[in-house]
């Protein structure tokens, strides 16, 4: 169902890789609800995905790119500019990997050379594509620009790793870029802490089943979905929104505010 919401907008879409990708269930949307825009992975992300059929289904086209590399970025804003026919409304950042999570490094015995990689994807490339599009005058006054996060950057889940580092960084990234950005072009910028979310990413987490099991009994709403999460991306990219900036805002079925819920109690009691 469109309400038209994002009709005559243009954007990129960072991130999506099949359709399990929160990314993925955004470009979905945002097409639902009227806007054009320009998917982008990176290069060896694309070969493992399913991109191209995304952008049939959405009428995109697809550029790839490297989002550490400022010459890609460089490139990717100046090509959507000329595909979509000028400044883009809104940007979603939906990457994240952890080299040592992949290679089962646990958080005290991290490889360094792996941390600073993670590291410049998971969180330094959202400065890299904020700061791209800043000196490029890339974004419309009022646009609106979304990362995705997660509750690990304030509290500790141990088998996380490095990504809680990462996503904190992400953060603190929105809350200053927000500011800078705010003051030039009225450019919102703001991170979604989502629930755990079984994505291609999220499942390479050590225990991520349990992660996914205790916070649905843990949220008075329950688990937030990647369509769910799809949905509040759009009313965030929406003229519904435009006062809200530089925050961290929390889509968990109330998971973030919630100490203890009598479900667990009673589990505890068994």
């Amino acid at each position: 169902m469109s309400n038209g919401l994002l009709k005559g907008k243009k954007g990129i879409i960072f991130g999506a890789l099949n359709e399990q990708s929160i990314a993925w269930k955004v470009a979905e949307r945002a097409h639902e609800e009227g806007a054009t825009f320009v998917l982008t992975n990176a290069p060896i992300a694309m070969r493992m995905g399913e991109l191209n059929n995304l952008a049939e289904k959405t009428g995109s086209q697809v550029i790839p790119a490297d989002a550490t590399s400022m010459d890609d970025l460089q490139n990717l804003f100046e090509k959507s500019m000329e595909i979509l026919g000028g400044k883009v409304d809104f940007v979603l950042h939906s990457i994240g990997m952890s080299v040592n999570v992949r290679k089962g490094n646990h958080y005290t015995n991290e490889n360094y050379d792996f941390t600073m990689k993670g590291l410049d994807v998971s969180a330094l490339s959202f400065h890299k594509v904020l700061q791209t599009a800043y000196k490029m005058d890339a974004i419309n006054e009022w646009g609106s620009v979304l990362a995705l996060s997660y509750i690990a950057a304030q509290r500790v889940f141990p088998d996380y790793n490095d990504m809680a580092d990462n996503k904190s960084y992400l953060e603190s990234i929105a809350r200053s870029f927000g500011y800078h950005y705010g003051m030039k072009a009225k450019v919102r910028v703001n991170t979604i802490s989502q629930s755990p979310t079984m994505t291609t990413a999220g499942s390479g987490v050590k225990g991520f089943n349990e992660f996914i099991n205790f916070s649905e009994k843990m949220s008075p709403l329950g688990n937030a979905t990647a369509l769910d999460c799809a949905n509040y991306c759009i009313s965030l990219f929406s003229d519904m929104t435009r006062m809200v900036t530089m925050q961290n805002l929390f889509h968990d079925g109330g998971f973030s505010n919630t100490g203890v819920t009598q479900e667990v109690i009673e589990k505890f009691a068994e």
